[in-house]
């Protein structure tokens, strides 16, 4: 990982930052609305508004298209968060460094503000001003599938199913492609359908890297969840072993969870080589993804 992919991380990021500060500041002040910003402008990696970029910028979109999308998954991200920390679900009580939302504001506040950043999320795209009605309706039709039934919700429902339980391998890969590749799938997608034909021809290329680099990204934070720093990481260690949830580590050991992720690297990038434009930011992301410690 290079310099110039730490530098538009940082541009990125401080873009995304300042979006949903902006789009935020529309909405009548209250506890919910406090709550919603508590955990949406909270400190974090922004990997899905960073997909949406740099997959639009690959094709020369310009940033002000991808903008309502970026700051769209990110608001569906964070909702998901917001759930998947609460006592019903994994009952964590640290995030990004900080108290989850529900141990800031409740149980009950925390669960509205998770509803309302999930309709906050889809608002941002059916009220981009500089896209086609056919354009907004492909990416409301992806995020919604999946962010729902068939994507994200299924891969949380199969992830509490599957606590105190044994699973295998591909149970497991079920999970998190569901649960954390869907999400990552549609980010590149959004920036995709926002650049339009000259990028959409590659769909079938996009969505490969987008699966390696989702699993790549489940199975270093189970190594992480191993070997990591929690003041680095921002959130507690040994979560999933509490629960007794099968991981790659459990079920595979540390070594192979390692190169399994150098496999996935590889897939990703070779996917990339057969797109004939700039794939050097989402190269450098692929690389993060699998050398991160947080």
């Amino acid at each position: 990982m290079d310099n110039s992919f730490i530098v538009l991380h940082e541009q990125y990021s401080q873009r995304i930052n300042r979006l949903l500060t902006e789009y935020l500041a529309n909405i009548d002040s209250s506890l919910l609305k406090e709550a919603m910003e508590y955990s949406l402008l909270a400190e974090g990696k922004r990997i899905r508004p960073f997909l949406v970029y740099a997959t639009g910028q690959m094709f020369d979109c310009v940033l002000e298209k991808l903008d309502a999308p970026a700051a769209a998954i990110e608001a569906i991200h964070s909702y998901s968060l917001i759930h998947d920390d609460l006592p019903a679900m994994d009952n964590d009580e640290l995030r990004r460094g900080r108290p989850t939302c529900h141990i800031k504001y409740g149980e009950a506040t925390a669960i509205l503000a998770g509803d309302a950043l999930q309709s906050y999320g889809y608002s941002l795209i059916a009220n981009i001003p500089n896209l086609s009605d056919n354009t907004k309706i492909l990416m409301l039709k992806e995020l919604s599938f999946a962010s729902g039934v068939s994507g994200m919700c299924l891969g949380q429902s199969l992830d509490l199913q599957a606590e105190e339980k044994v699973i295998t391998l591909d149970e497991l890969e079920l999970i998190h492609v569901h649960k954390t590749g869907a999400l990552i799938k549609t980010a590149i997608r959004l920036g995709m359908f926002a650049a339009g034909d000259k990028a959409m021809q590659y769909q079938r290329e996009l969505d490969n890297y987008a699966y390696c680099i989702g699993l790549a990204f489940q199975i270093q934070d189970d190594i992480l969840d191993v070997i990591g720093n929690k003041n680095v990481m921002g959130k507690n260690q040994g979560v999933d072993k509490q629960l007794a949830k099968s991981t790659y580590t459990s079920l595979i050991g540390l070594e192979n969870s390692i190169q399994a992720c150098q496999r996935l690297y590889k897939q990703a990038i070779e996917a990339l080589d057969k797109i004939p434009y700039n794939s050097h930011a989402l190269t450098q992301l692929a690389d993060f993804i699998i050398t991160r410690n947080s």
